[in-house]
């Protein structure tokens, strides 16, 4: 840059969405620094949490419904990635569970090496489950963010199965309706 190159006409690809990216990802990576992998996803949950009561709160507004249908909650966590640049789609639909691939996560590149920001998928969509359907349990059993090419995500709408009987969903978190 020359003595009279004007600063704001360069090229050093800073923009709102890069640095609110980089943001989340060094608070993500401070935290498991600090206070360890499993306190740090304890904290991103809360925010998670959060997140997923104002969402849901918009689509049942939106809807102007009291509680989603079944099928609009699988709608409304597929479109909510997909307004947030991710690109979820629905692997498998049953009664009693739904399971979720995703192809490009919403945090980008961003969220490589750093599985705690997983979380934000877990309590949003079980918090949205879980608030409309009286109980969710997520299990995120493949992630970008542990280098896997997708993610592969599993909410379960029932009990039926103890936390921990699947091996697959060892990581498995539940969520149940608060009434309000």
């Amino acid at each position: 840059m020359s003595q009279g190159e004007d600063v704001s006409k360069v090229d050093i690809g800073l923009e709102r969405d890069v640095f609110l990216r980089s943001l989340l990802r060094e608070l993500s990576g401070t935290l498991e620094k600090v206070v360890g992998v499993e306190e740090a996803a304890g904290y991103i949950s809360v925010v998670g949490g959060v997140i997923g009561e104002q969402i849901d709160t918009s689509y049942r507004q939106a809807l102007r419904v009291e509680r989603l249908s079944r099928r609009q909650v699988t709608e409304a966590l597929v479109d909510l990635k997909r307004r947030i640049q991710g690109d979820f789609y629905v692997i498998e639909e049953h009664d009693d569970r739904l399971v979720l691939g995703n192809r490009a996560c919403p945090f980008g590149d961003y969220v490589k090496g750093r599985p705690t920001l997983c979380m934000m998928t877990s309590n949003v969509f079980g918090v949205i489950a879980a608030q409309n359907l009286g109980y969710a349990r997520v299990a995120v059993q493949e992630a970008i963010a542990n280098g896997d090419p997708e993610c592969r995500v599993v909410v379960r709408f029932t009990m039926a199965d103890p936390v921990g009987a699947d091996p697959a969903e060892a990581n498995a978190r539940e969520y149940f309706r608060v009434e309000e």
